[in-house]
């Protein structure tokens, strides 16, 4: 698959989505808190958003189903590596350029410095050609090894669990579940996850929403927050030791306004904007970042903070810390997009 196809395929997912919402660019801003330019270049297929809130966020108001959602988020990831590919090219292009002469023309250059020149290029090159397939082999060898090592590994962690009565832990699921599975074994995953407290639906489908109470119920367990069901995860599952439940929407809400007591209704429409008042809201980034919890606090806002997911998914913490970044810059501008939605709605 080509890096133009790609994206246009991402692209056209979109377009089909604002078609049929019937919406226009200027109301698709309005209620997502993107420029309406940044929306029309998405939709051509010119520019793929590095960050997924935005398109997310264009996905829902658009009226997208939870299988049109998972089926955007493929779509999106897939596309955003192609960007980052044409990058990479691009940069190695350039690094070309700046030396003055393509990677090809390093053995003419050296031809051209004189016979003694060509005589040690052609000392190394036989060695290089036989190199490469040795190198290859090592590599191959370390490939295969880790891979049946990790195997292995995995089919006596099952094995232990197998007879127990556990689905998660039988031959049908061995393998660990995640992104874009559907199947019983992700029935069950979300059956676990609704039984510990967790607020989605049971349809098979391991769609965003599952991904993000997944990671929120291996943040609250101490596990890699991963987003992916191992076997420590299928483990925790079926022995939970806290609970997935939050505060209500209505709960959040009361609470942002008494924090920000000068902004109330503004700093609400910001929190409603970023994560539906959802405290346990987690919303994974394809450089290998996150959001989290009320304000969406950034991986990076957190180390400043000098917070931990954990307490990022603790509304209390993620208010006051929410409040200390706005008192600290004196406006909203640490969520550019909902910040412009809500200006906008004022202004109309």
């Amino acid at each position: 698959m080509t890096a133009t196809v790609d994206p246009e395929r991402f692209a056209a997912f979109l377009r089909s989505l604002k078609e049929r919402s019937g919406l226009s660019y200027e109301a698709l801003a309005q209620r997502t808190g993107s420029s309406r330019s940044s929306l029309h270049r998405y939709c051509s297929g010119s520019y793929v958003p590095p960050d997924y809130g935005p398109v997310h966020r264009f996905a829902l108001v658009c009226g997208a189903s939870p299988t049109e959602l998972r089926e955007l988020h493929r779509l999106w990831a897939v596309a955003d590596m192609s960007r980052m590919g044409d990058e990479r090219e691009g940069e190695g292009d350039a690094e070309a350029e700046e030396e003055g002469q393509p990677p090809e023309a390093v053995p003419t250059a050296v031809a051209e410095a004189g016979p003694s020149a060509v005589g040690t290029v052609a000392a190394v090159t036989p060695w290089r050609r036989r190199a490469l397939p040795i190198l290859g082999v090592c590599f191959l060898l370390l490939v295969v090894g880790g891979t049946w090592m990790a195997l292995a590994t995995r089919q006596r962690a099952a094995a232990e669990d197998a007879d127990d009565g556990r689905l998660l832990f039988s031959a049908a699921c061995a393998e660990p579940v995640g992104m874009g599975q559907h199947d019983s074994c992700v029935e069950e995953v979300q059956r676990l996850l609704a039984d510990a407290g967790a607020d989605l639906s049971v349809d098979s489908s391991f769609g965003p929403q599952t991904l993000r109470r997944v990671t929120a119920f291996q943040v609250l367990h101490d596990l890699d927050p991963d987003g992916v069901v191992g076997t420590e995860t299928k483990r925790a599952l079926y022995d939970p030791k806290t609970r997935l439940r939050s505060w209500t929407p209505k709960k959040v809400r009361q609470r942002i306004h008494q924090v920000f007591a000068e902004e109330g209704d503004h700093a609400v429409a910001i929190a409603d904007c970023q994560s539906f008042l959802d405290p346990l809201h987690i919303l994974p980034n394809t450089n290998g970042t996150r959001n989290w919890g009320v304000f969406q606090i950034s991986d990076t806002r957190l180390r400043e903070l000098g917070g931990t997911p954990r307490e990022a998914l603790e509304p209390e913490w993620n208010i006051q810390a929410a409040h200390r970044l706005w008192k600290r810059a004196g406006n909203f501008d640490d969520w550019p997009y909902c910040e412009r939605a809500y200006k906008k709605s004022k202004s109309s």
